[in-house]
């Protein structure tokens, strides 16, 4: 198989638009268009009346891949997700006029209420947590409830919100000067299917924080999940003193409605969390934007590593909701050394360890031509081996397939949980092949040794935003790691986590002659 060049962006860009061409104008023609064509459709708020609160109430539909199917491990019980309205609008036109109004009540807000109402989207995700859980495996297909609640208490308690917002005072011989952080007024932003309420939170809190408003263009297969979740935390920041309407959505978000969000004369700044495609379609709108790609990211093992630690540690993280989270660790780097003893490590850990023969037919699984089928994307171990004649426990979280560095497990994001495994012949190769690896995109790297110069170098050539010294990626998320959390990094635009500082504008005042007291 041929590996596209790791910075062919004509490449990607043919291959990406290849498949949102199929969630494009042709509504039917995927199975969530056609679902949502057939459910229930509820007015949307525009704000003129307060919704009913009650979940009970509301209209649901049951995504096609529980009709009796499998999603992840096995069948589920149907889940109905209830229908949210309050920040839900039909077109992106009556969505950004509203959350427009909202900004403008926000400015005379007092920054106390904001802080009670940070405090309570925070309570009302994490009184919803499983709820919101379930609803988004059910309607994306991908990930674990489990792993979707750990994602989601971290974004509750570890998103900066006001707090992180300090003034900076300058004195001296000619008066004082004072730097202050300001909104940017309405706020884009594009959410992902494989984060969906993790990053509406995380965004959320970090702009509402920074005083602005957003509207959200949530990702298709998502979007009854997003709009419930929106509809949730609206109700908790009105009902704290806010401005209702402070998060606005649109009903069946598409590619076309992302455009006209991007090119919006009411948004002021776009952020971008997503794929190859819809970044560079962000960062040549004309707009500012803040812009979160994909990434790669190596785990490297060098022959001083602790075998046990790097075991647990790869496990925990390239194994999260079945290796959908960007800074995922989606492939192992390890010194030959040592490659056997980590190989037998994993499988004492509960993972499976794919022969040449097996690893050949997943092939013929997973990957559709040169890009990955999107069938698997997310789905447990146990699933996916199923389809290659392997019959393994749902507690299973990795399939680990020894290739050559080429190869495309070791080579693509592949969002699911296969890792590629290539051995090296000492640690500088194999810094070296992370390197290459990881494709220049910046995000997430890892490693695992005892030598310090070892870890300082891989420092250093990786580049990265996020780089975990010896524990799994979720630790440079803050999860048995110190440091807040964020869900949007943005790498592409040099950002990196963002937080509320990076969703405000620097404002500078001088007081000349005056106001140095000491």
């Amino acid at each position: 198989m041929q590996i596209p060049g790791p910075l062919d962006e004509q490449r990607i860009q043919e291959i990406v638009d290849k498949v949102l061409s199929r969630l494009g104008p042709q509504a039917d023609s995927t199975p969530m268009q056609a679902v949502l064509k057939a459910a229930e459709r509820g007015t949307p708020n525009t704000g003129s009346s307060r919704p009913s609160t009650s979940s009970s109430a509301a209209t649901g539909f049951v995504p096609p891949h529980l009709r009796g199917g499998n999603n992840g491990g096995g069948k589920r019980p149907d889940v109905r997700i209830p229908r949210g309205s309050h920040g839900l609008f039909p077109d992106m036109d009556s969505a950004v006029t509203a959350a427009r109004k909202a900004f403008d009540q926000y400015q005379s807000v007092p920054l106390a209420t904001r802080e009670k109402m940070v405090a309570a989207m925070r309570k009302v995700t994490m009184d919803n947590l499983r709820a919101l859980a379930e609803y988004a495996v059910a309607e994306t297909g991908y990930g674990r409830v489990e792993d979707k609640l750990k994602k989601n208490t971290l974004v509750a308690q570890k998103t900066p919100g006001p707090e992180i917002l300090r003034p900076l005072a300058y004195t001296g011989d000619y008066g004082m000067m004072v730097l202050d952080r300001a909104p940017y007024g309405v706020i884009g932003s594009i959410t992902p299917t494989t984060n969906p309420t993790e990053t509406i939170l995380n965004n959320g809190i970090g702009m509402l924080s920074g005083g602005n408003a957003v509207v959200f263009n949530t990702h298709p297969y998502a979007w009854k999940t997003s709009a419930y979740f929106v509809h949730l935390l609206n109700e908790a920041i009105v009902a704290s003193g806010g401005p209702s309407n402070l998060l606005c959505n649109i009903a069946e978000p598409s590619i076309e409605s992302a455009q006209k969000l991007m090119t919006h004369k009411g948004v002021r700044l776009l952020v971008v969390t997503g794929g190859g495609a819809v970044v560079k379609a962000a960062m040549t709108s004309g707009k500012r934007a803040i812009a979160a790609g994909p990434g790669n990211p190596p785990a490297v093992v060098d022959e001083t590593a602790r075998i046990d630690i790097a075991a647990r540690g790869i496990i925990e993280g390239a194994s999260i909701d079945n290796n959908i989270v960007c800074v995922a660790e989606k492939e192992i780097c390890a010194v030959g050394k040592i490659a056997d003893s980590l190989k037998a490590e994993l499988a004492r850990l509960g993972c499976c360890i794919l022969n040449d023969r097996q690893i050949s037919a997943l092939e013929k699984v997973i990957l559709d031509g040169e890009h990955t089928n999107k069938e698997w994307v997310g789905k447990n171990p146990s699933v996916i081996a199923r389809q290659i004649g392997l019959s393994l426990p749902d507690e299973c979280r990795l399939l680990i397939a020894e290739v050559p560095e080429e190869h495309p497990f070791v080579q693509h994001e592949l969002l699911m949980p296969v890792i590629g495994l290539v051995r090296y012949p000492d640690v500088t190769a194999a810094i070296a092949g992370a390197v290459r690896c990881e494709h220049g995109f910046g995000h997430t790297a890892v490693m695992y040794s005892q030598n310090i110069d070892a870890l300082s170098a891989m420092a250093r050539a990786s580049n990265v935003s996020i780089y975990v010294k010896n524990g799994s990626s979720l630790a440079g998320l803050g999860y048995h790691g110190e440091g807040y959390t964020s869900f949007t990094i943005a790498s592409p635009t040099g950002e990196g986590m963002t937080t509320a500082l990076s969703f405000t504008r620097e404002r500078r005042c001088t007081m000349k002659d005056a106001f140095r007291f000491v």
